[in-house]
């Protein structure tokens, strides 16, 4: 059976949690690796915005909203996922969740990052969504391994 409303990839990384958790935490840091210019630093309860810099969709802007930051554990926001026609008002549809666990182990951190709540997301673009996000967070996690690596 396929879950439909739920991402999940984890990645070992070669890097102790707090060089990890930096790279979740720290705006500029974040904005390297994921592809984006942030114009403020994560907060609790805080939106944060900035333009993506990942080609092909530098006409877009990251929208997130912190929820919780457990330092060295947990880090998550909210977003509207794939919002990327400028046509289309997203502030009216549900959000779903992403979170970024962190588990020391013997050889680094296991970095999890979990997406939920597509089943949330209106029909017509619900599947579209999903499975660009599952695509893009494979990516993300290539992309988090080099900057902590570098």
């Amino acid at each position: 059976m396929t879950n439909t409303d739920r991402i999940e990839k984890n990645i070992l990384l070669h890097a102790p949690k707090a060089r990890v958790w930096r790279a979740l935490t720290n705006a500029g840091e974040f904005g390297s690796w994921f592809g984006a210019r942030l114009e403020s630093d994560f907060a609790v309860g805080k939106p944060v915005t900035g333009n993506i810099t990942y080609p092909g969709y530098e006409h877009l802007k990251l929208e997130v909203t912190v929820e919780r930051m457990d330092a060295e554990r947990l880090f998550s926001f909210r977003w509207h996922p794939y919002a990327i026609d400028p046509k289309v008002d997203y502030s009216q549809e549900p959000t779903t969740l992403v979170e970024f666990r962190l588990e020391e182990v013997a050889d680094g951190t296991r970095l999890t990052v979990i997406e939920s709540g597509f089943d949330r997301i209106p029909a017509e673009r619900r599947a579209e969504a999903f499975r660009m996000n599952d695509n893009g967070w494979a990516q993300q996690m290539e992309n988090i391994q080099r900057h902590v690596a570098g």
